[in-house]
């Protein structure tokens, strides 16, 4: 039985530290689903087999690289980490990405609350328990970080380690934000309340499109889905402008 090509524009999503396409689920199901072609990509590591060579911000984006130009990607939706990683993924000369649209993506070194504390472990196991540790102190609380937290315990501890500690040396080294912007069309999709005091100032101090998701958590695809889908189709639908009347 021959079926009709499916001719929606395809749209990438990448899952921050730890994470993997699970979080993009309920996307599905909102009109943001029925307009685009949604592609949750499961990173090495996170929900995909570790890469050979080192997990890196770098090696990742070749990955995501690699996926966009076989998917016809132009856009990435990245969270957290991962719009480091797209960033770096949109200027591979092969990408065809040129628009990042970023939840919640680390702007400033104090975005790494979460990768950035690999750097303080010697060892992969060690800080797997002490992340996974952390999380249980709030998992309890919140259905959301539990989730986060299950797939964790999944994601392989060397490339989590490794990950962290790379994110860690990236942002000594760059303001992620700057490199955000540097690299495509980006739309910054976020709730100030999960945000720290220094990406806030970051933001006010540099023009970038924005959107506030107002009550979400660092997770607004996983609790608050349609209201996402609805800032999304916003920032994707053609800006139009008036005629001056003669």
């Amino acid at each position: 039985m021959v079926t009709k090509a499916d001719t929606r524009p395809a749209l990438l999503m990448i899952a921050g530290f730890g994470d993997d396409g699970s979080m993009f689920s309920a996307l599905h199901g909102t009109p943001l689903g029925a307009a685009y072609r949604l592609i949750a990509l499961d990173l090495p590591g996170f929900g995909a087999p570790p890469l050979e060579g080192p997990t890196t911000l770098a090696s990742l984006a070749d990955v995501v690289a690699e996926k966009s130009a076989e998917t016809k990607a132009e856009t990435v939706i990245a969270h957290s980490v991962a719009s480091i990683i797209a960033s770096l993924a949109a200027t591979k000369p092969d990408s065809p990405l040129n628009r990042i649209l970023s939840l919640e993506g680390n702007l400033t070194p104090e975005d790494a609350y979460f990768s950035g504390t690999a750097a303080n472990y010697d060892d992969p196991s060690s800080f797997r328990a002490a992340f996974l540790s952390r999380l249980a102190e709030s998992a309890d609380e919140s259905h959301i970080l539990s989730r986060y937290r299950d797939v964790v315990t999944r994601a392989n501890p060397l490339a989590l380690w490794q990950l962290g500690q790379d994110a860690r040396r990236f942002s000594k080294l760059h303001v992620p934000g700057q490199i955000l912007i540097a690299s495509a069309h980006v739309t910054y999709l976020y709730n100030p309340e999960n945000c720290p005091r220094a990406s806030l100032d970051w933001l006010q101090n540099h023009p970038i499109d924005r959107i506030i998701l107002e009550g979400a958590s660092h997770w607004p695809s996983v609790d608050r889905p349609e209201a996402l889908s609805d800032a999304i189709l916003s920032a994707l639908r053609p800006k139009t402008t008036k005629r001056k009347p003669r």
